[in-house]
């Protein structure tokens, strides 16, 4: 049997919201593998937490900019070790200087945006570098996000560790508040796509397996496992994906009526959102 160590079981434990004892004998079962113990848990109904991919950064600065017109945009994360680095002053100015950089240079990735000049003839990747030694902690650029659209919001959270760029296939100086709305939501709402299209079909095929697997070991007839798994993938599209859900400003409409009661053909075309 695979070894399974304590650190694993509260790694597992953190993605999951799951008991102790759950976790370890699920870590068994999958004999290891964390992806494949999530699902047994979400089989057993035990999970309380879906896996979020883009929730592994623990202290540091993110932060969203915008170009003036609004059609291009940046969100870069810049983590440290300890949150009393992450509210230093210094730091919160470096993480912004590189997002300004990025936006002037909308580089193509991560890579590219390390290698661009920070000051003089030292890199982006190089002054992050330096900090390690400064600091005497460990400090990572570890996110970059651009995005271009005909309007572009933002949402940057008071305490630096969360935020969200939302793009409109429209403008409007009206679009205003509408996009700081539903930029709020997001970071509010956490959802994993704009709409159910955008979904990954092998997401959506393992959400209708764990649910027939829980309607399965909820005792109900094989010939209803089909029905009732893919109810509750349609609820989880409605609570998911941003367009179906509920307003938070208004429960009595969806983002996706909200957006369209400002305008017939007003929608949200992409989103970014990095969270520590």
């Amino acid at each position: 049997m695979t070894k399974i160590s304590a650190s694993d079981i509260s790694k597992l434990r953190e993605l999951t919201g799951a008991g102790m004892m759950d976790c370890k004998k699920a870590l068994e079962e999958a004999q290891g593998d964390f992806e494949a113990a999530q699902d047994w848990l979400r089989k057993k109904g035990i999970s309380k937490a879906a896996k979020r991919e883009d929730r592994e950064a623990r202290e540091g600065v993110v932060v969203s900019k915008t170009n003036a017109d609004q059609t291009k945009g940046v969100v870069v994360a810049l983590n440290c070790e300890t949150d009393f680095v992450a509210r230093n002053d210094n730091f919160i100015a470096m993480t912004n200087k590189i997002a300004d950089i990025a936006l002037a240079n909308m580089p193509a990735s991560l890579e590219d945006l390390l290698a661009l000049p920070y000051e003089g003839s030292v890199t982006i990747g190089e002054k992050v570098g330096e900090q390690n030694g400064i600091i005497g902690e460990k400090v990572e650029l570890s996110r970059y996000e651009p995005l271009s659209a005909a309007q572009l919001l933002v949402y940057n959270h008071s305490n630096n560790k969360r935020s969200v760029l939302v793009a409109f296939n429209k403008k409007d100086a009206a679009f205003e508040q509408a996009g700081k709305d539903v930029a709020m939501q997001i970071a509010a709402m956490n959802p994993v796509s704009v709409s159910k299209d955008d979904i990954d079909p092998a997401v959506v095929a393992k959400e209708i397996e764990i649910g027939k697997e829980l309607a399965r070991n909820e005792g109900k007839a094989e010939d209803m496992l089909e029905k009732i798994a893919m109810g509750r993938l349609n609820k989880f599209f409605q609570e998911n994906t941003l367009l179906s859900q509920k307003f938070v400003k208004n429960n009595d409409q969806t983002v996706d009526q909200y957006l369209k009661s400002l305008d017939k053909e007003l929608t949200v075309t992409a989103f970014k959102h990095i969270a520590l």
